[in-house]
């Protein structure tokens, strides 16, 4: 993926560093195999070479996940094993590989891009939660079960050690299939191989961060206490980012760094490659209390580890450091995730700026969208001339820091698919009909965002206009709900969906995911989504609410703005919560159908729209604010 590096002055700058694209190294391997000596260009070549290496370890069948050693979502390029072998680039999906057969899982959001990336390979492509879709475990039973004793390799490094214990049990079930775990096919035949990242750690200063390290780690104690848990050893980057007080570009749009922090009830080490630390950074962590040891020492941490127990998430800990520890395992939820997703004052009022700095750019955008539409018949926009202008106009805001993922911007029939992201090869132009969706989101060292619009272009299908109206009540309903402290995000998701049930529409991503504080733009572990979500929802937390519709080879429709979770009121039966806008941006409402509309959803839109001019108008120039006074008037 394309990061760019930006070198602009920004006044109110506290950060000299840029955000740098991940440093690829070449990584020599101790041995090469005649087979790999063969020039690997295609997806079937990568296979034939994969294939050697199995028979000579005796592997009838190699499984590839889309995780890295840290479970995370977005990792870096060394761990891309699955993207390499299969040459699909979606965030979610598994290969899996034998002697004779390859197929590929992956869900919804991907069946359009998955079927085109895997044209051409031997591939079979497996729609995950649909008819007639085995599991990967039902597949390789009926694949291996003439074999003789078959063998299954995982890398136990880049699978969590619960998504191994269950495959195991499974391909247990499937006829006595066994499961190899230390064996990374990977080292042999991946040539240029990039090299885990060695960018330099910086400190995230307490103005944003609103708490020093050093109490986090003692709040993390007080829960690991509570759960009989002497210590604990965390692994998601994230997490450790937000524990520390620390940022990095160890990963495309997300502000962490690979490391590992092992905690106990005495001492705190974060293992990391020492050429990642600046004398600040030393400095930093020296007065949090923070002992520091080499990234490839942490099974040596491990197996030195002092205290009676230690917890770990078997959904966070990969298998072959689970199987490491010696001593007692607490297997339990890493608290810092909950810890983490409920902001603080300082945070929360970061998160305000950056989404006032943000509204200022999509203002700016989308008034330069309208005027020049109209006059680019000769040389018409494109997907990626938008997508680009978007970004250099929130360049040009105060502590911008990078873009939060790739922005998905698909017009017309590129709109149906889900995460759908323009590159030069898909790339088409824009014309003055039909629908635009554009989904985007930024880093500030303030905070991140992530904001969908859908813009009519010109001309409307009656059918695009029910769909952008639907999804637009849905999106309304949510945002503007009432609800009991402590529910789940399951129990509210129905309220984005239910008029578009009615009609007989659905989509099958999640309405809504938290969203860190200059961190992952996907954070959890609360979500807003059809399967059962257990995590409450609690004041402080911030949440997308992004309900769509996508018509395949059409268009699509998404609608989302971030919200931060907030007091309602108490009553005898307990204490109610309620969502607040924190995303300013005028929505479309050219495509809506009004007679779709009830009088209260009208007032809701209305409302959000003054608010959103209310907040913006003060920072704009003449020219933008009048238009953004006539994008908000009163519907």
């Amino acid at each position: 993926m394309k990061l760019k590096t930006f070198n602009r002055k920004c006044a109110n700058f506290v950060q000299t560093n840029q955000w740098l694209l991940a440093t690829k190294r070449r990584t020599l391997s101790d041995y090469h195999e005649s087979s790999n000596n063969q020039n690997m260009n295609t997806i079937n070549e990568r296979l034939a070479a994969l294939r050697e290496v199995m028979r000579r370890e005796r592997l009838d069948a190699f499984i590839f996940p889309s995780t890295d050693p840290h479970n995370g979502e977005y990792i870096p390029d060394h761990w891309k094993g699955r993207e390499w072998i299969s040459g699909f680039n979606g965030s979610a999906g598994t290969a899996v590989v034998t002697m004779s057969e390859a197929a590929l899982w992956t869900d919804s959001r991907y069946f359009i891009a998955a079927a085109e990336q895997l044209s051409g390979t031997e591939y079979v492509l497996m729609k995950e939660r649909m008819p007639g879709t085995p599991s990967i475990t039902a597949w390789l039973g009926r694949v291996l079960r003439d074999v003789k004793s078959p063998q299954v390799g995982v890398d136990g490094m880049v699978n969590a050690a619960s998504s191994v214990m269950q495959l195991i049990a499974e391909l247990r079930s499937e006829g006595g299939i066994t499961v190899r775990t230390n064996f990374d096919p990977l080292a042999l035949i991946w040539r240029n191989r990039p090299a885990i990242p060695a960018n330099k750690v910086f400190v995230q200063p307490e103005d944003y961060t609103g708490e020093a390290a050093h109490d986090k780690i003692r709040r993390v104690r007080e829960a690991l206490r509570k759960c009989h848990a002497d210590g604990m050893l965390v692994a998601s980057l994230d997490d450790i980012a937000w524990m520390l007080n620390l940022r990095g570009d160890d990963v495309h749009c997300n502000p962490v760094f690979v490391s590992y922090l092992l905690i106990s009830s005495q001492k705190a080490t974060l293992f990391i490659n020492p050429e990642k630390l600046t004398p600040e950074v030393v400095s930093h962590l020296r007065k949090e209390g923070v002992e520091t040891d080499d990234y490839t020492h942490v099974a040596s941490g491990l197996k030195d580890y002092f205290e009676y127990n230690i917890l770990l998430d078997p959904n966070e800990i990969n298998y072959t450091l689970y199987k490491t520890v010696t001593r007692e395992i607490v297997n339990g939820e890493s608290p810092v995730k909950r810890m983490k997703a409920v902001k603080n004052e300082r945070e929360i009022a970061g998160f305000h700026n950056a989404m006032l700095k943000d509204g200022i750019a999509l203002v700016k955008f989308l008034k330069w969208l309208e005027e020049e539409m109209p006059n680019r018949a000769a040389a018409p926009l494109t997907e990626v001339s938008v997508s680009d202008k978007l970004e250099q106009l929130r360049a040009e805001q105060p502590l911008f820091k990078g873009i939060s993922f790739d922005t998905i911007a698909g017009y017309q029939a590129h709109g149906a698919i889900v995460h759908y992201e323009p590159t030069p090869e898909t790339d088409i132009p824009l014309a003055a009909e039909g629908l635009l969706l554009l989904d985007s989101g930024a880093q500030y060292v303030d905070g991140t965002t992530d904001i969908t619009r859908t813009i009519a272009l010109g001309a409307l299908t009656e059918e695009q206009r029910r769909v952008y109206t639907l999804v637009l009540k849905g999106h309304l309903q949510l945002q503007n709900l009432k609800f009991p402290k402590g529910a789940s995000g399951t129990q509210l998701d129905a309220l984005a969906r239910k008029d578009m049930w009615r009609e007989g529409y659905n989509y099958m991503h999640g309405t809504g995911h938290g969203v860190g504080a200059f961190l992952n733009v996907h954070e959890g572990p609360h979500q807003i989504r059809m399967e059962y979500k257990p995590a409450p929802l609690l004041p402080g937390m911030t949440v997308t609410d992004e309900p769509g519709i996508y018509v395949e080879n059409r268009f699509g429709v998404r609608i989302e703005n971030t919200l931060l979770i907030t007091p309602y009121t108490k009553t005898d039966f307990g204490e109610f919560l309620q969502f607040e806008p924190l995303t300013l941006c005028p929505i479309d409402t050219e495509p809506i159908v009004r007679e779709m509309m009830t009088a209260e959803e009208i007032v809701w839109l209305n409302n959000y729209h003054q608010m959103v001019y209310d907040r913006l108008a003060p920072h704009l120039d003449e020219e933008h604010r009048l238009w953004l006074q006539k994008a908000t008037a009163p519907f």
